[in-house]
Formats: structure tokens, C-alpha cells, sequence
């Protein structure tokens, strides 16, 4: 938890925004992993209340009465019986207190506000739910159907809080770095154990205890697979072998919940064979060509189109991809290889504020999502910020069942050598990520030590450990 003043003064900003109206933020309440007393650890807290009110316990509700100047901190105390088993905790009002908030009352109490600001026919600002229990709340105190209740979520409030986490402020690229610490761990760890015989849950078992031990969780299922060419590859019992590729797509929140995401590809083995580096070090291009043009006033959805298009020259080269680039590019051929987005804004969620939709967040008036496949999975297009963090994650991959399918089609026939994209059916799949800052020239990585990535790097720091 950052100290009071932040808090205080980023709630006196969201009334500026927002205007008027009564404010409800939910935090979230425990999840149970498969019945209530067992729930899923640790537990995470939903990121815009942490924003605003700072406080990681459960069942708590902030309420911000903009016209009043109020603010109000719901919930209610620990009774004895919890404190028996899980110990004692802060009261509500104590923990009021420590963010600044003047005023705390017990859950009960939610109700007679909203009716009261029901009453007098007064805006009522939240944020669209994504937890069954909070849709059940809001249908309670608000009156509003589950299936109705994004559509009425406050597009002021919407607006205003990505506003306020978009540009993440020098005490929150702080917390970044130290993510990016828990994650040079994650993956440098990830790299020593890999070698033929051992199975990809191990690994990815190790990893996820690195992230649980230096911070407070992964900050998403970690990928690790043979099998780079499924996008969320998640750990199987498979057993890692020789001559295969291995795709590591993992990071680690802080205790704060401040996020990292990286994702490193190498050879289960230790050495690159020719074929794997060709494609390697098109991918290599790609992601040093983000990281040199990326700054403020450019639009990541031109960054990632140029990337594309460096994409599909360095594949003409190998003779997987023919005729006109730009061409090419247009008719959307490079999502053969390319099928998702070049990244995506991170923050205290890996996917910053996807709860809020990604066409407000990574979108804007000027620029809507495409629905061309691939694309449609860019979920970051508007121009780039000082202080906005992404990822540039480019990647190339072998996708059988998308091969078959573009060929029996015909679709994009003129632009893709499909006789001998079928000798690659085998080969998996490549992406490295990184986390840029977006600065006042241009871009830097977020973490002092690099994670390897270059491939004579990953080769030495394989044979080596």
C-alpha cells in the first residue's frame, strides 16, 4: 500500500472527472476455489478499489459522494469465529483511516445509501462488474438485471479511471521494476531447468513458487510449453524433449499487485538448430524494431502494423510468404504466422483494466478495434502516453489446424507458400515479450537485468547453468 496521500489525493481527482453523483466501488469478496471454506489463496483484490482505497481485505465496498464531498468505507468488522481461524484484523474504520477516508459504516448500510440516492433520483456511478457475487450485489442494491448491468455502468467513471491508470505515476513504475525483479527470477530459473526428461508442469510448478515467494501471485497462469504454437499453453505432464522448442510466457505481481509479463522461447536442448533460428531472429527483429520506434504521439497500432510488415519481408526471404508486402499486410496474410496483437497496456492487472473494456482502455475516438483476424486480438491501438506501460510481444507460429484450414480455403492463397508452410507443421511456436515504459523521447524496458533473449546469450546461459 502506497501512503495515505495518494490515496486521498487520487479520489479528490476522480470527483473532478467524474463531477457529480454517488460513487460505488466494489472490492471483491473471497472466491472459493471448489466450495466456500476453501478459498482461492491469495486473494486478490479488484485493482480500481485498490486504486482508490489501498485496502487488500475482502468485503469492502468504498463510496464516494462527489456532490457532498463524502467518503465512506463499507463493510463489515471480523467477527470473533474468523479471528480464531484466520487472526486478527484491522477494524473497517481502522482501515479507513489509514487511507485517508473519514467515514465507515457496516455493509447494511450500502442499502439505505443507494435507496436514498435512488430516492432523489441521483447518477450512481460503478464500473462494470465481471464477478457473479458483485452482479448479485448490484442487482440487490441497484435494482439493475445482471444481463443489464455493463451497458449501465458509468461511462464517466469508466472514462476517468483509465484516465487516472493509463500514465502510471513514478511510485507505481517503481512497483514495476520490482516485479520485473520477481520475473528475471521466474524465467532465468525457467531456463536452467529446462533440458530433456523433465516435464513441463515441474517447470512451471518451480516458476509459480518463485512468484509466490518473492511477491504476492502470478500475474497470470504461467504458459510453458513445447508447444509455442497454442497461444495459452498451459503446463501438461508432457516430458520435454530434445530438438523441441520451449515457449515460457510467465510473470509475478508484487505484493502491491503491480505486474510483469515476459515471454521467452529456446530450445529444450540448449542449442538453436538453423531452422529454429531463421525464424528465431525474425521474431528477434520484430521485437527490437517495437522498441525503436515506439514513443509518445505514435500509435501502437502502427508500431504493430510495421512490425508486421518487417514480418512478412523477413518471411518472403525464407519463402513461407510471396508477393506485395503491403498487399500482404492488408489482406491480413501475416496473422497466419502473427494471430494476435504486438501487446497490450499493463499495469495492476496483466491486461490493465480489461474489466473496463479494451475499446475505451486501448482504444479511443480517433481509432476502434479491427475485425480482421488478427488484427481483432490487438488490444491496444490509440497513441502512446508518457508513462504508459505495454508490452511488445511479437511472435511467429506454426498453427496446423489454421494451416489446413487457410489452404483448403484458398484464403490468401496469392500471398503464402502453403507447400512448404506444411514442413513446418511440426515446428511449434516463437514469441518474445517484453515491458516497455513509454517516455518522454521514446521507450525503455522495465527491469535492470535483461532477461536473455538474444540467442547466443540463451545458448551461453544454458550451457553455462
Amino acid at each position: 500500500m502506497f501512503d495515505k496521500e495518494t490515496y486521498i489525493r487520487r479520489r479528490s481527482e476522480l470527483k473532478k472527472l467524474v463531477k457529480n453523483g454517488l460513487i460505488i466501488l466494489f472490492g471483491n469478496n473471497e472466491s472459493p476455489c471448489n466450495f466456500p471454506n476453501n478459498g482461492y489463496y491469495p486473494f486478490r483484490q479488484d485493482s480500481s478499489f485498490l486504486y482508490y482505497f489501498g485496502q487488500n481485505r475482502d468485503g469492502l465496498v468504498g463510496v464516494i459522494d462527489v456532490d457532498n464531498d463524502t467518503e465512506t468505507l463499507v463493510g463489515n468488522d471480523i467477527d470473533i469465529e474468523d479471528i480464531v481461524w484466520y487472526g486478527s484484523v484491522d477494524s473497517v474504520k481502522d482501515l479507513a483511516e489509514q487511507v485517508g477516508v473519514a467515514h465507515s459504516e457496516p455493509m447494511k448500510t450500502l442499502k439505505t445509501i443507494c435507496n436514498e440516492a435512488l430516492r432523489q433520483h441521483r447518477k450512481i456511478h460503478f464500473l462494470p462488474p465481471y464477478r457473479y457475487d458483485i452482479k448479485l450485489q448490484i442487482l440487490d442494491l441497484l435494482g439493475i438485471h445482471p444481463v443489464q448491468q455493463k451497458e449501465s455502468a458509468s461511462m464517466e467513471l469508466i472514462m476517468a479511471v483509465i484516465k487516472m491508470r493509463s500514465c502510471k505515476e513514478q511510485q507505481e513504475i517503481e512497483e514495476l521494476e520490482r516485479a520485473a525483479v520477481i520475473g528475471h527470477k521466474m524465467h532465468t530459473t525457467a531456463m536452467r531447468l529446462t533440458k530433456p526428461g523433465v516435464t513441463e508442469k515441474f517447470i512451471g510448478g518451480q516458476i509459480d513458487g518463485i512468484a509466490n515467494s518473492y511477491g504476492a501471485m502470478v500475474s497470470f497462469p504461467t504458459i510453458f510449453s513445447q508447444h509455442g504454437e497454442i497461444m495459452h499453453g498451459n503446463p501438461t505432464m508432457a516430458v520435454l524433449q530434445s530438438g523441441r522448442l520451449a515457449l515460457c510466457d510467465a510473470g509475478a505481481e508484487t505484493i502491491n499487485n503491480y505486474c510483469s509479463d515476459n515471454t521467452r522461447t529456446y530450445p529444450v536442448n540448449g542449442k538453436f538448430s538453423q531452422r529454429q533460428l531463421e525464424i528465431y531472429s525474425i521474431v528477434e527483429a520484430c521485437h527490437d524494431h517495437a522498441l525503436q520506434i515506439a514513443k509518445p504521439g505514435i500509435k501502437w497500432y502502427d508500431v504493430h502494423m510495421s512490425v508486421c510488415r518487417l514480418m512478412t519481408d523477413r518471411l518472403k526471404e525464407l519463402g513461407l510468404m510471396k508477393g506485395d508486402t503491403e498487399e500482404a499486410v492488408k489482406a491480413g496474410a501475416h496473422a497466419m504466422f502473427l494471430p494476435h496483437g504486438l501487446g497490450h497496456m499493463m499495469g495492476m492487472d496483466v491486461h490493465d483494466m480489461e474489466a473496463l473494456d479494451q475499446r475505451y482502455v486501448g482504444y479511443d475516438e480517433e481509432i476502434q478495434p479491427s475485425d480482421q483476424f488478427g488484427t481483432n486480438a490487438l488490444r491496444l491501438g490509440r497513441r502512446l502516453q508518457e508513462g504508459f506501460v505495454v508490452t511488445d510481444e511479437p511472435g511467429i507460429y506454426f498453427i496446423p489446424a489454421l494451416i489446413d484450414d487457410w489452404k483448403a480455403s484458398g484464403h490468401c492463397k496469392e500471398f503464402i507458400n502453403f507447400d512448404l508452410l506444411e514442413t513446418y507443421k511440426d515446428f511449434g511456436g516463437i514469441r518474445i515479450e517484453d515491458d516497455l515504459l513509454i517516455t518522454k523521447d521514446g521507450c525503455r524496458f522495465i527491469g535492470k537485468d535483461r532477461i536473455p533473449y538474444h540467442p547466443a546469450e540463451i545458448e551461453e546461459f544454458m550451457s553455462k547453468n
